[in-house]
């Protein structure tokens, strides 16, 4: 029989029914093992012996069923077995099973198990020395020292158990605590993905409702055009945000869109414009990023150009992406007001981007410029896609 191919339980349930087997062939051993005086060191019939070599050895198979009876049953049985005479082995059985019971049982009650197979290996080598007297015994010193040996294995099963135990757990609350990281990973690159996708578009349409509703009185040509540029860029972002959902909902075997990159920036700039922006798009080196690179380009400069819309149209805009093979170079400048902080958004925008650039070993500062306007600048490596 090849044992490998069994599962692992099966291997544990091999093991223990082993030990039982072996377990039983020692004690019966013992049924006919010569004292040292020539005479048989159990004179009982042989049945007796059989049946003491059993209680001791059926519970080894049974501690994975039930640790706790098992263990009761064995430090009864290892009792009866010395009071007939046959052994005063160190009870090595019991601590086989405590293994089990401060592996699996709470520390209160395992605890427990392990006082009270102490006193009950204790009592019985006692009763054996005044119920079975014999040469084997000694006096009672010979007894104390039969049951300090008999008590360090099932100490020793007890303290293995435990810190098995002790060393699951902390197995485990490593392993959570590396899953909510990984969830608290998942919701922030979510987010942030959710925050480029639609904050753009948002920003589009809040600018043209803006003017719609200025110049409607005066200009109803001019409010049209306007409601015309909200429709389109409603589609568009609708259309990302179905894309994006796609993504989440899609199985690994579903055909995915690509995701958007260097080379979608010049629509971007486009609808930038559509803003009031004037957009002069410098693009070079950049045809073979990874794909993850790529995306964090396109992010980066998107959420520059939505800034800029916010806070800076009618403006014109500069936005060079320079790739020299190992880094790309994003810059994104602007001719506003540059009255815009650093940070905004409580936690997206600016904050999201330099995340997204620390995300794979670069940098990203941001802020106003010396002589009016604003700056984004940003460095990622291209060496490879995979976060940092």
């Amino acid at each position: 029989m090849d044992l490998s191919r069994l599962p692992r339980g099966a291997h544990l349930v091999a093991f223990d029914l082993a030990a039982a087997v072996v377990w039983f062939l020692v004690y019966l051993t013992f049924t006919t093992s010569v004292s040292g005086g020539g005479q048989p060191a159990f004179d009982g019939p042989v049945w007796l012996g059989w049946l003491a070599a059993a209680a001791v050895a059926a519970p080894l198979a049974a501690r994975r069923l039930w640790p706790l009876v098992t263990l009761g049953v064995e430090v009864a049985g290892s009792a009866g077995a010395v009071l007939l005479g046959m052994t005063r082995e160190p009870f090595l059985g019991v601590g086989f099973v405590l293994y089990l019971v401060a592996l699996r049982e709470p520390p209160r009650r395992s605890v427990a198990a392990l006082v009270s197979a102490a006193v009950g290996i204790a009592g019985a080598l006692l009763a054996g020395h005044y119920l079975a007297p014999g040469p084997m015994w000694g006096d009672l010193s010979d007894v104390a020292g039969y049951t300090a040996a008999s008590w360090l294995p099932a100490c020793l099963g007890w303290v293995s158990g435990f810190a098995v135990r002790v060393r699951r757990q902390e197995r485990a609350r490593t392993t959570e605590r590396d899953h909510e990281r990984a969830l608290a990973d998942e919701r922030l690159r979510l987010a942030r993905e959710l925050h480029d996708v639609v904050a753009h578009s948002m920003s589009l349409i809040a600018v043209k409702a803006a003017v719609a509703n200025h110049v409607a009185a005066q200009n109803p040509e001019e409010a049209v055009d306007a409601l015309r540029i909200i429709e389109s860029t409603s589609r568009d972002g609708l259309a990302d945000l179905r894309r994006m959902l796609g993504v989440l909902r899609a199985d690994d075997s579903a055909e995915l869109a690509p995701a958007p990159g260097p080379s979608a920036l010049a629509a971007l700039a486009k609808r930038a414009e559509i803003g009031g922006v004037q957009v002069d798009l410098d693009v070079r080196g950049v045809a073979d990023l990874p794909e993850a690179i790529g995306l964090s380009v396109y992010r980066i400069v998107q959420e520059s150009l939505t800034n800029v819309v916010k806070h800076a149209a009618p403006a014109r805009c500069t936005v060079l992406v320079d790739g020299d093979g190992d880094t790309v170079r994003i810059e994104v400048t602007d001719d506003g007001t540059g009255a815009r902080t650093p940070v905004e958004g409580g936690g997206h925008g600016l904050v999201g981007m330099r995340e997204r650039a620390l995300l794979y070993g670069g940098d990203l500062t941001a802020g106003p410029r010396p002589g009016g306007g604003f700056r984004v600048a940003a460095t990622l490596p291209t060496t490879n896609g995979e976060p940092g």
